[in-house]
Formats: C-alpha cells, structure tokens, sequence
C-alpha cells in the first residue's frame, strides 16, 4: 500500500502521538455493545495490533493517548441529534463513566505515562474534548490513529485532525470496522487522501528502532 508521504520521514519521537480510539471494554472487548465489530477487531488482528504498537510507542518514548467514549449514568449532556446516538441509549452495555466498559480493554496496555481523554458527547475525540489543546502542548505534528470504528469514529478523528493542521498516519491493520469490506474501501477511496498510510509492522520500527549493540 504506497503512502503520499514516507512515514519515517513524518515520525519524529518528539513531535508524534499515538492515538488509540475507542479500544475499550465495552467496545472491542469480549461482553462488548456491538458484538460484530468487537469481533471485527480481534478477529482482523487489529486490537492485537494496536497493543504492538502501544508498547512499541511506550518503548520508544512516543507519548501515548487512549480516547474513550463514555456517558453519565443521566445522560446528561449526552448527544442525541443522531440516529446512532439514540441507538446507543438502548444497547444492552452502555459505556457508562466509572464501570468496567470504559476500561482500556486488553491486551492494549496503558502506562503511567499515558494519557486518557474522555468524552460525552460528539462523534470524534478531537471534537470539542480539550485533546487539541494537549496535543498542542505536548509538540504534536504528527498523530498515529489507530482503534474503531472504521464506519464512524476513525474518519472524524483523521479528518478533524488534518483540519487542525496535523499529518494524520493511520496503520491499516490497526483499525477495524464492519463489515472488512467497508473497511478496506475507506482506507482506499477515503482515508488514504487525507492521511498517510502504512502497516503496523512499518510503524512498530519507526516508533521503538532496535537498539545497537555496545561496540566490541
């Protein structure tokens, strides 16, 4: 799959951060609301692949974000303005704040480190949540989109991140929807306009290069 932009040259420890979206219990994990793109992710490789490359950025120095969707038991301030937010609201899991759903779900593993940015409301995690503000701060230019889903959450976040003015890289193998075909069609026709695409075996080089050996 070619690139508009060579990764190594976008990756710099110092200016990269890794964003995993929505990688949470009651996402991807095994009792999660949406069965078929909780399996989509596993099955696909694609959480397995997010917690490669979650190590390898833990590894290398490359900070880490983990975006949560979550809401208040009320539901206030909640969306609603969206046939797929009212279909939320009566999934039998909800991703409620404080329970185990929004938890970061295994094997991807969060670091003292890390940085969780939770949201509300809205369809993207750079929407109106305080993340540009911390990307900003911490020397951002280059943000890694990794996580679910390939139909909703990935694309805003690729788009709202080009809008603000960052290079968005997006592994391939390191996000999932549903149904794969979908999947592979937006990285194609979409995705792969706006953001540089690569795999996770590309990326997990770049993020935490293999360390020399002393001199003999």
């Amino acid at each position: 799959m070619s690139a508009y932009q060579r990764v190594g040259d976008l990756l710099d420890p110092a200016s990269t951060v890794l964003l995993t979206v929505e990688c949470q219990r009651g996402v991807v994990g095994p009792d999660a609301a949406l069965p078929e793109l909780a399996r989509a992710a596993r099955s696909s490789g694609a959480l397995g692949n997010v917690a490669r490359l979650v190590a390898a950025a833990h590894r290398g120095g490359v900070q880490v974000i983990h975006a949560v969707a979550e809401r208040r038991p009320d539901g206030r301030g909640a969306s609603r303005n969206a046939r797929l937010f009212r279909a939320a609201e009566r999934l039998p899991v909800r991703q409620l704040s404080g329970s185990t759903a929004v938890r970061i779900a295994p094997p991807v593993e969060v670091a003292e480190e890390d940085l969780v940015v939770r949201r509300l409301h809205g369809l993207s995690p750079l929407g109106a949540t305080g993340m540009d503000a911390l990307l900003r701060n911490l020397g951002c230019r280059t943000l890694v989109v990794t996580g679910v889903s390939a139909n909703v959450a990935i694309p805003n976040t690729v788009f709202d991140a080009v809008n603000l003015g960052y290079t968005a890289v997006v592994p391939a193998d390191a996000i999932a929807g549903v149904p794969a075909a979908y999947t592979a069609a937006v990285i194609r026709h979409t995705l792969s306009l706006v953001a540089t695409i690569t795999t996770t075996e590309e990326m997990l080089g770049l993020l935490a290069p293999p360390r020399r050996g002393r001199p003999q």
